[in-house]
């Protein structure tokens, strides 16, 4: 039976026990306020965790970058939006560089997470190609792009002390095997396990997972013993705890994987009556922190957008 879990504290008991998640020693520290709010009419959609207790969330329409302030709950604009820009899933890696995902434009920006400056943009999708570039993993070679329009995955090859790669250098990755493209959205959310060697993505319409080798593309199917992740979207991976949030169903998938991740059983379901659409999730100072997106919002410019700590 899944538990339905309201209550991040049972989950990281869960964790613990399982010897499969470590708190960080901030955990304990000061108030770190329930909810966050970006800018109203923000459009979020990626979230991601940086240094200290950072938090960086993008706007969809715009490109612009927002970072807070887990502990305190305040924040600024970092990244100024563009036209021509827009900001989907968003990782910060260990050098402190923050890779956005372009959607609908088929590019992929990257920007200083401390400054907000402008690094480098890339073009992943063929010009005039359907294409929305939905998130980003990156690994200590690559960042990894999922396209929810095409049957392939887009890499930023990252040279000796993580050199960004010139344009040139930009790789598509076809993919093969168990996943077959559908209509709709499909690879959304994607994570990097055992040090970059593979790759797990989930499909959005179908509610399927898949193991993709970074190699070869050759894809399969990891077998959720009959459970699927509809609506999957962003993921974040704890160790062998793989979590997926269910956009429009309101709720965080929790599935332990086995150590070979091609199983992986659906433990709990986190469920919070703040949740308004979450679209990603981050782990920041041991806290779960899952953004409101609120697809649906019948005018969304002058809207109110929420940053939940989830339990």
């Amino acid at each position: 039976m899944i538990a339905r879990l309201t209550s991040v504290r049972r989950l990281l008991v869960l964790l613990v026990l399982g010897t499969i998640l470590v708190i960080p020693a901030t955990a304990g520290a000061s108030t770190f306020p329930d909810t966050i709010r970006p800018p109203d009419g923000w459009q979020p959609e990626g979230i991601a965790s940086g240094r200290g207790t950072s938090l960086y969330v993008g706007s969809i329409p715009t490109g612009a970058v927002w970072k807070g302030d887990a502990r305190t709950g305040r924040g600024d604009v970092l990244v100024p939006g563009q036209t021509g820009r827009s900001a989907i899933g968003i990782k910060v890696d260990k050098r402190n560089r923050l890779f956005v995902a372009g959607g609908g434009t088929g590019k992929a920006f990257v920007y200083d997470a401390r400054t907000g400056g402008d690094l480098a943009s890339y073009q992943l999708a063929a010009a005039g190609a359907a294409t929305f570039v939905n998130d980003v993993a990156v690994t200590s070679k690559a960042a990894w792009f999922t396209d929810s329009r095409a049957a392939q995955l887009y890499a930023l090859p990252l040279g000796r002390h993580g050199k960004l790669p010139g344009q040139g250098k930009v790789r598509t990755l076809a993919l093969k095997g168990d996943f077959q493209l559908q209509e709709g959205n499909n690879l959304n959310g994607i994570v990097a396990a055992k040090d970059g060697r593979v790759l797990l993505a989930v499909q959005t319409n179908t509610g399927k997972l898949f193991r993709i080798n970074p190699r070869t593309g050759v894809t399969r199917e990891v077998d959720l013993g009959g459970a699927t992740l509809a609506n999957g979207d962003g993921m974040l991976l704890a160790g062998r705890v793989l979590f997926v949030v269910q956009n429009r169903d309101n709720k965080i998938a929790v599935v332990v994987l086995s150590r070979s991740l091609d199983r992986g059983r659906l433990v709990a379901e986190l469920t919070d009556p703040e949740f308004d659409v979450p679209t990603t999730i981050a782990f920041q100072a041991g806290r779960l922190y899952a953004v409101n997106a609120r697809f649906g919002t019948t005018d969304p410019q002058p809207a109110r957008y929420d940053i939940i700590k989830v339990g």
